[in-house]
């Protein structure tokens, strides 16, 4: 998946996030793992920072799981893509 696939995700992502149902904690947590991911794409990173954001991903990930299933989807896709381009 290219990096403008993985933007359009986070996109999908933003959207949904407009829509669901959240505290602001957790908005913040997601507006911040974008930010970090679109920072991912766009420079050269370390393992440490590249796994630290993989791992806060993840663990939104299953915060979502049984209340926001569309939001775990998208998620579950930036999650699986970031991997597939070795990021």
């Amino acid at each position: 998946m290219s990096k403008s696939e993985i933007r359009d995700l986070l996109a999908k992502l933003r959207d949904e996030m407009r829509t669901a149902e959240l505290d602001a904690e957790t908005r913040s947590l997601v507006r911040e793992l974008e930010s970090d991911i679109h920072d991912l794409l766009g420079s050269d990173r370390s393992e440490a920072e590249i796994a630290s954001v993989l791992n806060r991903a993840k663990a939104l990930e299953a915060n979502f799981e049984t209340e926001h299933p569309i939001t775990v989807r998208i998620l579950s896709e930036v999650i699986a893509s970031l991997a597939r381009m070795g990021i």
